[in-house]
């Protein structure tokens, strides 16, 4: 039974009050989406990216939501859907020239993860993508 627009074959994490700007997390999750789930998890553990220890914490529960709960091989899943949005953002002031005050905005965002079960879809290349074009053309 689906629920909530979740499919059967399908899993969903959550990590709410990242302390980085959502800008900043989607670099980390463009590089993942799409692909399978052993190789994600390598691309995260290697990135230099600060985030992405938290992109990585977020995809192992993911994992674990889908071999407790749904009891879906582990082998099988690659990343459906992953995107970011803004959370609260703090507001501090530091101390400007001549009594004034500059705004420092310390941004936090959130992170959902979708796993599901099946073969992962092929991505095309730009090479490949430019020689269809030009056989259009043609």
């Amino acid at each position: 039974m689906a629920r909530y627009g979740i499919k059967d074959n399908q899993v969903r994490a959550f990590n709410k009050m990242i302390r980085i700007s959502t800008q900043k997390l989607n670099l980390v999750c463009a590089m993942v989406r799409g692909l399978p789930v052993d190789r994600a998890i390598d691309v995260l553990k290697f990135s230099k990216k600060r985030v992405a220890g938290e992109v990585l914490k977020t995809l192992m529960s993911a994992i674990a939501n889908a071999e407790h709960n749904k009891n879906l091989a582990v082998d099988t899943l690659f990343i459906k859907e992953i995107w970011c949005g803004k959370a609260l953002t703090m507001k501090r002031i530091m101390p400007g020239p001549r009594g004034s005050a500059r705004p420092i905005l310390k941004p936090f965002s959130n992170l959902t993860i979708v796993l599901e079960s099946g073969a992962a879809p092929k991505k095309e290349t730009a090479k490949k993508k430019e020689t269809k074009k030009e056989a259009k053309t043609k």
